[in-house]
């Protein structure tokens, strides 16, 4: 298969698994929904790449509306890590690295620890014991990789960084916005409601759907916490509901909405 190809049906199998996981958010569907993804597919390798494309979202079913996660989802998350395994190399934290890898390796961080607290026993122990987080010292995972956790996202503009650039950043960090979660980036989140906010309306205003739902679920993230905003974010994710398009962007905005208290999702 060409890479051209390659990418195509990587991202295809992404959008799968994120309307599965949309489906599964609201409560249709079956069980063992990464599973049955992953079982349906024709490229095999595809859909457990997009088991770590769509992350920790994967979990977000269960976080979300307290259905138990079903061991057959554990093992298939699990085995996406020893498929996929994280690079050993460490991934600087820009401006001294590139983004990409920084950025994948917290998203690891994100899906290891959700992988953790829904499967702490079972047939996902093994990995687990190699890349989740545990309960008293920094995530194994980000240790494997390099990544500390001191090395966060700056909280707004800053020497590299304006707020443009960086809420984007934390938009491609949308799926460390759940609950369950706790890290630095959390903590820059909380430090730059503002910057957040001005990122979603611009991305808005520039018809960048996708970024503006992405940025949007740490508003959303922010209010569930009781932290001030400076805008509603409910008005902004209803509108992204209607003007937005595709599984991902659908996936992002229902999250939203959880956490918001919308209904429907």
């Amino acid at each position: 298969m060409s890479s051209d190809r390659s990418r195509t049906a990587y991202a295809d199998s992404a959008a799968d698994l994120a309307r599965s996981a949309l489906d599964a958010l609201r409560g249709a569907g079956g069980t063992a929904m990464v599973a049955a993804h992953v079982d349906s597919a024709e490229d095999d390798a595809a859909a457990l790449a997009a088991v770590r494309v769509v992350g920790a979202d994967t979990f977000a079913p269960h976080l979300l509306t307290g259905t138990a996660l079903h061991p057959l989802d554990a093992e298939v998350v699990a085995r996406s890590f020893t498929v996929f395994p994280p690079p050993e190399t460490v991934p600087q934290s820009p401006p001294a690295g590139p983004a990409e890898p920084w950025v994948m390796a917290w998203r690891d961080w994100a899906t290891a620890s959700m992988l953790e607290r829904f499967a702490a026993e079972g047939a996902a122990a093994e990995v687990l014991s190699l890349y989740a987080a545990q309960p008293s010292e920094a995530p194994l995972l980000a240790r494997r990789v390099g990544l500390r956790p001191a090395e966060a996202p700056s909280p707004g503009p800053a020497r590299d960084l304006g707020w443009a650039e960086w809420s984007v950043r934390m938009g491609q960090l949308s799926s460390l916005a759940l609950p369950g979660l706790e890290g630095p980036v959390h903590a820059a989140a909380r430090r730059a409601p503002l910057a957040l906010a001005r990122g979603a309306t611009r991305s808005l205003m520039r018809r960048d759907y996708p970024t503006a739902a992405r940025i949007a679920r740490w508003l959303a993230l922010l209010q569930h916490e009781g932290v001030a905003l400076p805008l509603d974010p409910a008005p902004l994710v209803g509108h992204l509901r209607m003007l937005g398009s595709g599984s991902r962007l659908a996936l992002d905005t229902a999250i939203a909405g959880k956490l918001l208290g919308l209904e429907p999702v």
